[in-house]
């Protein structure tokens, strides 16, 4: 029988800093503050922290933009001592962690740190920004088959996919609305959330179109906030102050083509479909078992994808699935997205859906609390690259 050894690691500490809609402290500073209090939520003590990893791989000294905080800053800022560090390439979003559960398998590290530092709402202060293709570099690698079409942007090729299942299963904007407007309903729980009024049908309805099916509600809020983590040793997070929350399984599967959102023999899936079939592969677990998703909504559609391809419904049932909002309100069979998601806590890159599950899982998440949860799944990325982690609070 396989041994599968991200069961052997658990989430120990959770830190994050104050989000951001509006550039005020520098975002270095805000990924400083999110691991300092990640260390400490652990109990432990810098000196206790060696290993580190982020994402994506950041140039050092660059404090703002898209990766605000690179391992060596971090490292050379708190003084660690590391035995192992990493950043980039792997499962999208969800890379570091997936590398630290190795690392920590390994024997490399006991006490990894990891985080996910963004400033993009800070940039324009910092740096000079491009504005218009005809001032952007020359396109590289897969853009050079966007940019040249004034495709720049991930809105417009979630959108693509989203028109294709709208015109094959019969997706309505109608139901997708339920995605933006549950989780602007959790925000309002949540005081860390930079929207947090309630949002209507009839608002979402009149909203400005972005890419259509994707109007304005439907797309994630750049903001500046560092989410950061300690995984640890399940031995361990034994002795540590939380209740134990552990890695179940883990899914970093690329079946299909990469660095390509459209040419997978399988579209309009895409990388969720398969992160989430190798997932269940190691686990003993089901859909049934899950109680609360923390799914990737840089738009809604890529939450409705991850619903299908986590298999909480049948292939095109996604939209009926959420339709009206009951199944996946924090009463429901599936709570989703319980921190109002990226949609309206901010665009925290996964590791804010993370940050919640975890703190569900504790039992810690305060007036959004999921009663009686023992299971929870998060899925991130969207294309060519993401990931999907099962977590549990069953020791």
């Amino acid at each position: 029988m396989s041994r599968y050894y991200e069961k052997q690691v658990a989430v120990t500490g959770l830190g994050q800093s104050v989000i951001n809609r509006k550039p005020g402290r520098y975002p270095f500073l805000l990924a400083i503050d999110a691991c300092k209090a990640a260390i400490a939520d652990a109990g432990l003590r810098i000196e206790d922290i060696d290993g580190a990893a982020c994402w994506p791989a950041s140039e050092g000294g660059v404090g703002e933009g898209f990766g605000a905080a690179a391992v060596s800053d971090i490292k050379n800022s708190l003084g660690l001592q590391l035995n192992w560090y990493g950043s980039g390439e792997g499962a999208g979003q969800y890379a570091p962690i997936v590398n630290a559960i190795g690392a920590i398998a390994a024997g490399y590290a006991k006490h990894v740190l990891v985080w996910r530092a963004m400033g993009e709402r800070s940039a324009l202060s910092y740096t000079q920004a491009w504005s218009g293709l005809d001032k952007m570099p020359r396109a590289g690698g897969w853009q050079q088959w966007h940019a040249p079409y004034w495709s720049p942007s991930a809105v417009i090729w979630t959108s693509l996919h989203a028109s294709v299942h709208m015109q094959r299963y019969g997706l309505t904007r109608e139901q997708m609305s339920a995605v933006a407007i549950t989780q602007r309903h959790n925000a309002g729980l949540n005081p860390k959330a930079i929207y947090r009024e309630p949002l209507t049908l009839d608002q979402y309805m009149n909203a400005r179109m972005i890419a259509t099916p994707h109007c304005l509600y439907d797309c994630d809020v750049p903001c500046d906030g560092t989410t950061a983590l300690v995984i640890s040793r399940l031995d361990e997070a034994r002795d540590m102050p939380h209740p134990v929350v552990r890695f179940e399984a883990v899914g970093s599967a690329a079946y299909d083509r990469m660095d390509t959102w459209y040419a997978r023999d399988d579209f309009p899936h895409m990388v969720c479909h398969d992160a989430a079939k190798m997932m269940w592969t190691r686990t003993d677990l089901k859909p049934k078992d899950v109680g609360s998703a923390h799914l990737y909504d840089g738009f809604a559609f890529q939450t409705l994808l991850w619903i299908e391809a986590l298999g909480f419904c049948g292939e095109g049932e996604s939209g009926a699935f959420v339709e009206g909002g009951k199944r996946i309100a924090l009463d429901g069979e599936l709570a989703l997205n319980t921190n109002g998601g990226q949609m309206s806590e901010g665009r925290l890159h996964a590791f804010g859906h993370l940050h919640e599950a975890v703190l569900q899982l504790r039992g810690a998440a305060g007036a959004r609390q999921v009663k009686n949860l023992k299971t929870s799944v998060s899925g991130v990325g969207g294309g060519s690259f993401g990931g999907s982690v099962l977590l549990t609070n069953q020791d």
